[in-house]
């Protein structure tokens, strides 16, 4: 990625970047270090190719997916408002809020294979019936045939817990 610095006098604290076809154009203020200026373009290098893969990932398809989920493994009975890809979920890979009726499904798991897609989406369709991780939500999670093979790829990941007595899920849905 080319990048474009332009340092100005009346810039007092911000630094902000943003792209011009194939450059990032970084507005900082003068008096910034250059290692302070060059920390804060890779923080937003990192931003911007992070929005750029879930721009990639489209939330259309998404959607057919947890249609096609729901259709199989829950009878097409359940409803949601929303259901998208986010890019501000560095810690988690879903969240789900039931009282809204809304998704999120971080863009990190976009460039997971698709049945760990499904096992995350399957988790996250589950918490519209039971918000917690009590024994008939893992009942409905378990619908999916490859629930045991997913939690063990993102246990590969180092993102989900080995031990049972944790909540394992806690990556999920924190």
């Amino acid at each position: 990625m080319k990048i474009k610095v332009i340092r100005s006098a009346r810039r007092r604290k911000t630094i902000s970047a943003r792209m011009e076809g194939d450059v990032m154009v970084v507005r900082a203020p003068q008096h910034i270090s250059e290692a302070e200026l060059n920390e804060a373009i890779e923080n937003l290098k990192a931003r911007i190719q992070r929005r750029q893969q879930a721009r990639e990932l489209s939330n259309a398809d998404l959607e057919t997916r947890a249609q096609e989920l729901n259709r199989r493994y829950f009878g097409g009975k359940l409803r949601w408002n929303s259901i998208r890809w986010v890019t501000n979920q560095q810690k988690r890979y879903g969240s789900c809020t039931p009282s809204q009726g809304s998704i999120r499904i971080s863009h990190r798991v976009g460039q997971m294979p698709r049945f760990v897609q499904d096992y995350v989406l399957m988790h996250e369709l589950a918490h519209l019936v039971e918000g917690n991780h009590g024994p008939r939500f893992w009942a409905l999670v378990n619908r999916y045939p490859r629930t045991e093979r997913a939690r063990g790829y993102l246990m590969a990941t180092g993102l989900e817990s080995l031990e049972e007595d944790v909540d394992n899920d806690d990556i999920l849905d924190a």
